[in-house]
């Protein structure tokens, strides 16, 4: 199953039978199964009856509301999957030092080995850029893990290895673009817009996932509670940002994306994809996300969306049975 993506401003949402349709005017721009969706993620001034709601309720389905540019604004859920044990023993676990502690080493290992996978996975096909130094200071961040004394530390080293590893993405940019750092809040170019867009695509899903296997996804570990975001999604996020990383090198890389296909918004500076480039940016993220493989530690055939949900399973199993928690390895 897929994400259904709905950028066409005006249109409307509604529900047929068990389908959805998207309507605009008299057209009808889509008809889908509600069987054939994981998430429907609205974007901008894109209208939904009463009826489609309870429809995607009905089938346990999500819906996101975003700006047109992709910020989150919210999420519409069935309280249907709640589970107040796990909730519970979530609550009880962040007063646990040494838990969430095993937990946020487990985060930035994971984290920390997937960027420099990508790095070195990039210079073994790319022997003329030169990413000796970025390899070096990464691995040394990672060898610095065991001997952080708290979670605080943790940050400050995870911190460190992230201003070193985008200093070597920017050298991974081979077509077009200029990268000189990673910015949010706004992202002033097409890279850091794309990089920002990804991270909120995943961060979507893994929050969504968090709630409905019953998790609170505001009540983190690694990260801090912080008013109004999700810190328990941005947690599993980590070992995953790497993903959007290497996706947005191929859309860039392969000249499936030019400079062309953003805009700047003269306000604040902020860079947004047009809204073909965007279409066609869910496309290659829904190949991209969906694409089967075989999960490095368990050689199973998998795909990232099934790892968001393997990665949440394994939290859960930590949280109540003390399982030990593994971090998504990717391999390089």
């Amino acid at each position: 199953m897929a994400n259904l993506y709905l950028t066409e401003q005006g249109s409307v949402l509604r529900k047929t039978g068990d389908r959805l349709i998207v309507q605009k005017d008299d057209e009808v721009l889509l008809d889908v199964q509600c069987s054939k969706i994981d998430a429907v993620l609205i974007f901008g001034n894109v209208q939904f009856t009463t009826q489609a709601v309870h429809e995607l309720f009905e089938h346990g389905i999500e819906m996101a509301l975003l700006t047109r540019t992709g910020r989150l604004i919210g999420q519409l859920t069935s309280p249907a999957t709640k589970n107040i044990e796990l909730r519970v023993d979530q609550f009880r676990r962040h007063g646990d030092e040494k838990f969430r502690f095993d937990f946020s080493k487990a985060v930035v290992s994971g984290k920390m080995t997937n960027c420099l996978n990508l790095i070195k996975s990039f210079s073994n096909n790319h022997e003329g850029v030169n990413l000796t130094g970025e390899t070096a200071g990464i691995e040394a961040s990672i060898n610095n893990i065991d001997s952080a004394a708290s979670v605080s530390v943790l940050r400050g080293i995870e911190g460190a290895a992230a201003r070193i590893y985008f200093q070597g993405f920017g050298k991974m940019i081979l077509k077009g673009f200029t990268f000189e750092g990673r910015k949010r809040h706004p992202s002033t170019d097409p890279v850091n817009a794309l990089l920002s867009f990804g991270y909120t695509l995943i961060f979507n899903e893994i929050s969504s996932l968090l709630d409905g296997l019953g998790f609170d996804p505001y009540l983190g570990y690694f990260h801090e509670v912080e008013y109004g975001r999700a810190s328990l999604a941005c947690d599993i996020q980590e070992e995953f940002r790497a993903s959007v990383d290497r996706l947005t090198l191929n859309l860039i890389n392969n000249n499936m994306l030019k400079e062309d296909d953003f805009y700047s918004n003269p306000k604040d500076g902020s860079v947004y994809l047009k809204r073909e480039a965007m279409k066609e940016y869910f496309i290659e993220y829904e190949k991209y996300i969906s694409r089967e493989f075989k999960h490095p530690a368990t050689g199973e055939n998998t795909t990232l969306r099934k790892c968001f949900r393997i990665q949440a399973e394994k939290l859960a199993k930590f949280i109540k049975d003390e399982v030990t928690y593994t971090p998504y390895k990717s391999e390089s």
